[in-house]
């Protein structure tokens, strides 16, 4: 059965699991199990007091990151392959078992050109690298395709799904985003579709990051992809609400996504749960 999460941008600016006895109750009555939150400071991260206050609250833990913006797959691998093994005890430690989101390039960097066959080499052995790392961690690998105004490299979920084929790794992910979709994918369903096997995690995002049900996406249409597809992994809720200065210049989110940013959790969390119940799918 899908599972309902709830990304930690759209309820606090910076996690902070101290913060969480007064803060997931709310949210958890809405039937959230799932929180995601980013790691955009690993090294500052705490993992025991998330891992705490998980466990408190009865809730399962994801960590998501993009590439710092000095960090280039294809001239310093070695380097992004040790911030990436790192990031994974990091989450490992905070209970998460995966960790996913740009983990091959950096939001917003572009190119100004088509992905290169080099770039591309340069991802897939990044990747498999990068999976032995969390295979012996136990854990799980995601790549977030993301719009064509964010990344060069990684756009579709046919694109995602023929990265891991092409990797060859069990343990690796295709992770799409409604955002992203909205502007990449032919429909919702066929890009579900053409992550295949390989879809783990989906993000639900509206098309203008507020409010579930208040921008144009096809939610109808994004529920019954789902649906047909037999997925039952987690669904998390994205609004970037609360946005941290070093990642908003990348997502191009310069004013607020929501008149009411608590509308977010009290009118797009039961929109989402509605939607998807409408679909035939109920989630735990």
């Amino acid at each position: 059965m899908p599972r309902l999460g709830l990304h930690s941008l759209a309820f606090t600016p910076l996690w902070n699991p101290h913060e969480a006895d007064a803060l997931l109750p709310s949210i958890t009555a809405h039937g959230v199990s799932v929180i995601e939150t980013p790691l955009l400071d690993p090294r500052n991260y705490d993992s025991a007091g998330t891992r705490r206050a998980a466990e408190r609250s009865g809730v399962e833990i994801v960590c998501s990151l993009g590439l710092p913006a000095d960090m280039d797959v294809l001239i310093r691998p070695d380097e992004v392959a040790d911030y990436l093994g790192f990031a994974l005890k990091v989450a490992r430690d905070a209970g998460a078992g995966a960790l996913s989101g740009v983990t091959y390039g950096t939001i917003g960097k572009r190119s100004g050109a088509p992905v290169t066959t080099a770039e591309l080499d340069a991802i897939c052995r990044l990747i498999e690298k990068v999976s032995r790392k969390a295979r012996d961690l136990n854990m799980k690998l995601g790549i977030e395709p993301c719009n064509r105004y964010e990344t060069h490299l990684l756009n579709t979920a046919k694109q995602g799904a023929a990265l891991i084929e092409r990797v060859g790794t069990e343990n690796v992910f295709v992770h799409l985003d409604t955002y992203h979709m909205n502007v990449e994918e032919v429909s919702m369903a066929q890009g579900f579709v053409e992550a295949g096997e390989h879809l783990g995690y989906v993000h639900l995002s509206e098309s203008n990051r507020g409010v579930p049900g208040r921008g144009t996406l096809d939610w109808k249409g994004t529920f019954a992809g789902l649906k047909e597809v037999g997925y039952d992994g987690t669904m998390t809720l994205e609004s970037f609400v609360h946005l941290a200065p070093e990642i908003a210049s990348g997502l191009a989110v310069w004013r607020p996504v929501a008149e009411r940013p608590e509308d977010v959790i009290e009118v797009g969390l039961p929109f989402i749960v509605e939607s998807a119940r409408d679909a035939g799918l109920s989630m735990s």
